[in-house]
């Protein structure tokens, strides 16, 4: 969480607090690896004594509650548990994962006999997660043992305050996460460092980095009207995916429930209503023009577009393809983060979703896990933002939709391990609520984006296979990208994606799978995961536990799976700026799936059930209710990738 704070000033006469004695019960808690630099970060002056800084005290959450998690999500997803269904509320999740209040009680007991703060000014957060007060620096300096200075990010112009260690007692350490101003800085907002000669920077390009948009190309021809199933094999249309798929668009009269819209997550892409328009005349005349999803703008997101010629692909692409599987219900859009952060401003292109999860979840935005807390002071954005959305950091404003499809994403390497285990906590935390998270598993087959990483986009020496992130969360469901071979009908099975570079797009693409370095394999997918190496053991040397730098293997043998599951993701007809095109991605796939899954949750709120939730334990014991891909490869890392086989398979 980032907090504006007094003018710092040069130190020039107070205390050091390297002169202190650090008393004998005390245990270093956190330590800069000073050699290591703190990257873009230049260290400055100390600050000063009577600057006033928030400082918060993430404390460890329950250490049962890491251990029972799996268990508890895996009770009200598997359709064998009694407790099926059966999802827990808000309130539960919190006093599940709350600290000890033993733990709680000593901690404040610290805080408060050292600076002679009475109890009742330290706050105890909502979400149990943090402890929070006002102090000196001098004060902080004496609580923690430290020393406090400037650091200053010549690229970005942006400041904070941190130290490169600090104490706490040592009964106490099992008992704190961290504490910021830390190793970790807070951000400064500060009319007297403006004035300082670090200059803010605006970088280019649409979405996070590492984030690419649907490959598009113009299509070969509009379907005729009536006719279109005979092109499936072209251009997939809506009447293509329900002969796929089985199922008839709702009547456009139909009662839906008012608790069932669909949820779509988007940065830095934006629609455009006009190309809707045109989308539903062509192709859904069932659907009126000005059909358009509801908007839940985060930390300044807007949409839809004015300019025609600068819709998004993306967005424009999940909304042709969710509205005509789930209408008469809704759709809600998460544009998320302001125009200047969107599109890379001040540096933040690397952190991606914690502004998201922080709008949907209020507890998220101070939760503690895995030594991290809150929105990263590198990682993520900064609000307010002097260059856009003035507003504060919006947390748990909305109410996250029962399903949710997201079409973005990096690759595992590209984000802090801890970074990517506290979001997965909460896609968990989101599980048990009865959400259910689609993520598309990326483009770029076993492979990441050329040039992240090694010049193929892989890893170590361009050999080894490169997971991609979020995907690799168990608790959420990853959908890769399968299509109607030319010649081939919708009649006939399916194949993976398998597009060569040039035919027909520039890039080569292929349905992202693999085996995550971060996570491992879960227990609802380890009977499927086993049998698909026994069966079709795959022909490259491997390595376990994610060590893929001591090992000449080329996967993780014990890592998450992906994808779950897959939907038609090549040949996608659109409309974009006006024009009619055809799109691929596994972005196409994601919101076709979720949408499904949003059909399927009307059908059981009319039975008088809940959603679905964690979807995957239901899907990977009951595997007959998907059709088979048993046809192609996802290339990459001068590979073949992975071949599809009978069964689940990457």
């Amino acid at each position: 969480m980032h907090f504006a704070i007094l003018p710092l000033l040069a130190a020039t006469t107070f205390e050091l607090a390297a002169g202190r004695a650090v008393p004998e019960p005390h245990t270093v808690h956190e330590k800069r690896d000073v050699t290591a630099g703190t990257g873009r970060w230049a260290k400055g002056n100390r600050v000063a004594s009577n600057v006033k800084v928030p400082v918060r005290v993430g404390l460890k959450q329950s250490s049962e509650a890491l251990e029972r998690a799996e268990s508890w999500i895996m009770e009200i997803s598997h359709p064998a548990s009694e407790k099926f269904g059966q999802h827990w509320t808000s309130e539960e999740v919190v006093e599940a994962f709350r600290p000890a209040s033993e733990a709680v009680d000593e901690v404040v007991a610290w805080i408060s006999e050292t600076l002679s703060i009475p109890t009742k000014h330290i706050t105890h957060t909502d979400n149990k997660a943090w402890l929070a007060f006002d102090a000196s620096v001098d004060d902080l300096e004496s609580l923690l043992q430290t020393e406090y200075h400037e650091h200053h990010d010549e690229t970005t112009g942006r400041s904070m305050i941190t130290c490169d260690e600090y104490h706490v007692p040592s009964h106490l350490s099992g008992h704190i996460d961290y504490i910021t101003p830390g190793v970790k800085g807070i951000q400064v907002h500060s009319s007297e460092l403006k004035k300082r000669s670090w200059k803010s920077g605006h970088h280019g390009g649409h979405g996070p980095s590492g984030w690419q948009p649907p490959k598009t190309r113009p299509a070969p021809h509009m379907p005729k009207p009536g006719n279109e199933l005979a092109t499936c094999d072209q251009v997939i249309t809506p009447a293509c995916l329900q002969a796929l798929y089985h199922f008839k668009p709702l009547p456009k009269n139909a009662v839906v429930s008012p608790n069932n819209s669909m949820g779509i997550f988007e940065e830095g892409d934006f629609y455009a209503q006009q190309d809707l328009n045109s989308f539903f005349t062509n192709f859904t005349s069932y659907i009126p023009n000005g059909t358009h999803p509801t908007l839940d703008s985060v930390d300044g997101g807007l949409a839809p577009i004015a300019n025609l010629s600068e819709a998004g692909g993306e967005s424009n692409l999940d909304f042709m393809l969710a509205i005509p599987i789930i209408y008469p219900q809704t759709t809600t859009l998460y544009q998320t983060d302001d125009l200047y952060y969107a599109e890379g401003g001040n540096g933040t292109t690397s952190g991606i979703f914690n502004t998201f999860l922080d709008a949907i979840d209020g507890s998220y935005c101070t939760y503690s896990a895995y030594g991290e807390t809150g929105d990263d002071a590198v990682l993520d954005p900064t609000y307010p933002d002097p260059n856009g959305y003035q507003g504060q950091r919006m947390c748990g404003v909305y109410k996250p939709t029962n399903v949710i499809s997201i079409s973005y994403g990096e690759q595992e390497q590209d984000l802090p391990a801890y970074y990517q285990q506290r979001q997965c906590n909460e896609f968990l935390k989101l599980g048990l609520q009865g959400v259910s998270i689609f993520v598309a598993s990326g483009d770029t087959g076993v492979g990441g984006i050329p040039g992240d990483g090694a010049a193929n986009g892989c890893l170590k020496n361009g050999t080894v296979f490169s997971p991609t992130q979020p995907n690799s969360c168990p608790w959420l469901t990853n959908v890769g990208a399968t299509k109607v071979y030319p010649g081939r009908t919708v009649y006939e099975p399916e194949s993976a994606v398998v597009d060569p570079a040039g035919h027909p797009y520039r890039g080569a693409y292929s349905s992202g799978g693999g085996f995550s370095n971060i996570f491992p394999i879960p227990s609802y997918q380890s009977s499927a995961v086993a049998t698909y190496f026994a069966d079709h053991n795959p022909p490259y040397p491997y390595y376990f536990n994610g060590q893929y730098n001591s090992s000449d293997g080329l996967y993780n043998r014990n890592g998450r799976g992906i994808p779950d599951v897959a939907a038609n993701g090549d040949n996608i007809a659109v409309y974009l700026g006006g024009k009619f095109k055809t799109e691929g991605g596994t972005s196409a796939s994601s919101p076709i799936f979720a949408a499904l899954v949003v059909r399927i949750n009307e059908e059981r709120i009319k039975a008088g059930k809940g959603p679905v939730g964690f979807i995957n334990p239901t899907l990977y014991s009951h595997p007959y209710v998907l059709n088979d891909i048993v046809n192609g490869t996802n290339p990459g890392c001068g590979t073949d990738g992975f071949s599809c086989a009978p069964g689940w398979d990457p």
